[in-house]
């Protein structure tokens, strides 16, 4: 059965790139790097090569949600302008494939994880797919405009993983890192939703900006964005991380409120959507990024030094 969907999907004209883009590249790269940040402050360190191994099981198990998202997706996918490309909906992938091609490397990542490195690390890498795949995907994503607010959860993962993964437990510094990343999925998501929230509409999914509005999601970017703040402190608060972190994450922090109250003083219509194309919301969408790849590195530094 799997080696003819695989079989007709190679006659549909799916290339190597179609099954890379299956693993969504561009969320993996977030995804890895917050992974190797668990293992470099953990203060155990292991072999090189198992270190490589686990952050390769990080990222092939994030690539594995992705597929099978994709696959699940694949029906509202085909109605987004944004998504209509991706190999399934565009007819150059088999369903059938792409969930197979998902499962075999899900199982596969958190077998090899539990051999190169400790159960501990296996089982938070087998419940961040489980929520990722069932939780967000499977149950949040069509029900609730709350969707992202839990089941950004899934992305918060990948440095506990990496922290567990080098020794062989779960403690609060990790904890701190899955809340940052938790409390920074909202405001990061939401100011994409913004200007992506035709298609979600087109696509009947109940992101934010489609259920209560635009001007009521600008505010909660600014909410959630305030939240972050004092959420991002708290590891020096504790004692965890030094003056380096405490400084990168108050001006970061301090960064992201201006680009977050950018988009709630964007110029906007009676009906709140933007009078300048959502610029504010794209510039802090990017920032965003930025903004974790930033804090997490000063979180290594810190602890390096």
């Amino acid at each position: 059965m799997s080696d003819t969907v695989f079989a007709n999907s190679a006659e549909l004209g799916a290339t190597a790139g179609d099954w890379i883009a299956l693993l969504k590249p561009r969320v993996l790269s977030l995804v890895v790097f917050t992974g190797a940040i668990g293992l470099v402050i953990a203060p155990q360190h292991i072999n090189p090569v198992l270190a490589l191994t686990a952050i390769l099981c990080i990222a092939v198990g994030a690539g594995a949600s992705g597929a099978i998202n994709m696959w699940y997706d694949r029906d509202i996918d085909a109605l987004m302008k944004r998504t209509a490309s991706r190999p399934i909906p565009a007819g150059r992938i088999e369903p059938g494939a792409a969930l197979a091609f998902g499962v075999v490397l899900a199982l596969g990542s958190v077998l090899l994880m539990a051999v190169a490195t400790n159960l501990v690390a296996a089982a938070v890498l087998a419940g961040s797919i489980a929520f990722y795949v069932f939780v967000y995907t499977m149950w949040l994503k069509r029900l609730t405009p709350q969707n992202i607010v839990i089941g950004g959860a899934a992305g918060a993962f990948p440095a506990v993983i990496g922290w567990s993964a080098a020794t062989g437990n779960i403690s609060a510094l990790p904890l701190f890192l899955f809340a940052i990343v938790f409390f920074w999925t909202p405001p990061h998501f939401w100011s994409l939703a913004l200007y992506a929230s035709q298609d979600y509409a087109r696509a009947g999914v109940p992101m934010l900006p489609v259920a209560k509005g635009a001007r009521h999601t600008r505010i909660c970017v600014l909410v959630y964005t305030l939240i972050l703040l004092p959420v991002t402190l708290s590891p020096y608060w504790f004692g965890l991380t030094g003056r380096i972190y405490a400084a990168a994450a108050l001006l970061l922090g301090l960064a992201f409120t201006y680009c977050a109250y950018a988009v709630l003083a964007d110029r906007q219509d009676a009906a709140g959507k933007s009078l300048t194309g959502d610029k504010p919301a794209r510039a802090a969408f990017k920032f965003s990024i930025m903004y974790l790849f930033l804090l997490f590195g000063a979180c290594a530094i810190d602890r390096l030094l």
